[in-house]
């Protein structure tokens, strides 16, 4: 394995030239993109029928373009999965990435071609080990086995050529050869349907294994190493994940914010060796890593099939929005991202937010979702806020959150409004309520809208916070068949659905 290591880690770090050229040459390389991208796009339905053949630059694109949800591409994606060729993307696309989204209950089948695969997911993932690697010259990563947390997939019955299933699943069944060399569990293993008996078989593979690293969400490792330690019996103040892979070095982390779950894994893993690098993939693209550890936002990447709008927050309720190209974004201004990629999304709307955190190079933070906010008071409460405020009182009182989940309460009368959360601690607060005065005054220290509405009360009341018993979160996804893979806990609602339903089934009323 150590002969591994260094063949691949050499291989590898000649991808920080194309990391290094993109950075460079970040207009330059998305106006290559873009017309690489037209010029695909050309021959396709999609692509007749927006008349690509009429124009060849960027304005007369956003102008004949629009910009698109799921469910307005859904006719084209539908006709792709039936198994008909040329429709968003030249050619056949027999793979789609299944996702629940986290805006509705519906799945989405996002096309995934293999100029995506071969050219975004998994050039991307090779640069982000190439930045890992650049930061850690010490690396023995592939010394070991990585351990990749992937979902499952199911076979699509309209037809026998289109197949479908979770990112990571999708993404190993056409991974490249080498990288089975070194990543466990077996595909067996990986692509276990039942989330529950993976969990007991993948722990099982693994604790006979030399582990130097991991990938995932951060929800679903915690609910692994758990698991692997309730079976040894080991008591929550001795566990130590060192004592059963010494080797261990990196954590690759997505799909959530991590700041929360950080003081879990530095508990489990006490190592100052121990890095955790951030990246921003999706089954939509591979958009962004931490290419410096020490910093903990995201280089956008430029050239890897995906060409990038922006558009302001101011903008969204517009019915034609505009859109800004990277030459015209500011710092710290929260834009929703808009992407034309080499799957066959055009001008799709993302339903993430970003904002910049440096321009040459292009970096990024992940702010939250265009519909995943409170904001029944005014008060533009998003994901990143909530984050943020959670992490500052988790920091003064010493309590460590596991889930979460919060909703507006409406107004009743004569009595104000507020927000409802549901937190479930892995280390509660000595004393919840300094916990909750923490979390509001953060709140309204990042948040001038928040901050306005709480004024002394007048449209919004101090936050009501439920300490939720061990394992709510868990069994409530595992009742709505959620458990694994990209599943996330949905984590700010304008509507009250997700913490009733989560409330009913703690009374045991559901």
């Amino acid at each position: 394995m150590v002969i591994i290591h260094k063949i691949a880690s050499w291989y590898i770090l000649r991808r920080l030239e194309k990391i290094q050229r993109f950075s460079d040459h970040p207009i330059e390389t998305q106006k290559r993109v873009h017309q690489s991208l037209m010029e695909k796009g050309k021959h396709t339905q999609w692509g007749q029928d927006h008349n690509y053949k009429a124009f060849d630059r960027l304005d007369q694109f956003q102008e004949a373009v629009p910009i698109s949800t799921y469910e307005e591409l859904f006719p084209y994606i539908e006709r792709t999965l039936n198994g008909e060729e040329n429709v968003l993307w030249p050619g056949r696309t027999t793979w789609f990435a299944k996702s629940s989204g986290t805006t509705n209950d519906k799945s989405k089948f996002i096309p995934m071609s293999e100029e995506s695969m071969d050219h975004c997911h998994f050039e991307a993932g090779r640069d982000l080990l190439a930045a890992y690697f650049n930061n850690r010259e010490d690396s023995r990563l592939f010394s070991g086995r990585v351990l990749s947390l992937s979902g499952s997939h199911d076979i699509n019955h309209q037809n026998g050529k289109s197949h479908y299933g979770d990112l990571s699943a999708v993404l190993l069944e056409n991974l490249p050869f080498f990288y089975s060399l070194v990543r466990i569990p077996s595909k067996r293993v990986a692509l276990m349907a039942e989330w529950e008996g993976k969990i007991a078989a993948m722990a099982e593979e693994i604790v006979q294994t030399d582990m130097t690293g991991f990938a995932g969400v951060p929800t679903w490792a915690m609910v692994l190493f758990n698991h692997i330690f309730d079976k040894r019996g080991t008591p929550q103040s001795e566990r130590n994940l060192l004592d059963i892979w010494p080797n261990l070095e990196c954590f690759a982390h997505g799909g959530v914010n991590f700041a929360p779950y950080r003081p879990q894994f530095e508990a489990l893993i006490p190592s100052k060796r121990m890095a955790y690098q951030n990246c921003y993939n999706a089954s939509e693209g591979f958009f962004g890593f931490q290419d410096n550890l020490e910093v903990d936002d995201l280089l956008l990447l430029l050239d890897y099939g995906i060409f990038y709008e922006f558009i302001p927050m101011d903008q969204m309720n517009e019915d034609h929005p505009k859109t800004l190209t990277l030459e015209e974004v500011e710092l710290d201004t929260v834009y929703a991202m808009v992407i034309s990629t080499n799957g066959g999304l055009w001008r799709y709307m993302l339903g993430d937010t970003v904002e910049f955190t440096s321009l040459y190079p292009f970096k990024i933070r992940v702010a939250g979702r265009t519909k995943h906010f409170i904001n029944a008071f005014g008060e533009e409460l998003m994901v990143g806020n909530a984050e943020a405020a959670l992490a500052h009182a988790c920091e003064l009182t010493g309590a460590i959150i596991s889930d979460y989940t919060a909703a507006p309460v409406f107004f009743d009368g004569a009595s104000q409004g507020r927000h409802e959360w549901l937190i479930e601690f892995d280390r509660p607060p000595a004393n919840l309520e300094e916990f909750v005065y923490h979390l509001d005054e953060h709140l309204q220290h990042l948040n001038s809208d928040y901050e306005a509405k709480r004024y002394q009360g007048m449209a919004l009341q101090i936050p009501l916070v439920h300490a939720m018993p061990q394992g709510t979160f868990y069994q409530w996804m595992k009742k709505r068949g959620k458990l694994g893979g990209q599943n996330k806990v949905p984590r700010l609602a304008n509507e009250r659905k997700y913490v009733e339903d989560i409330l009913q089934m703690v009374a045991g009323k559901a």
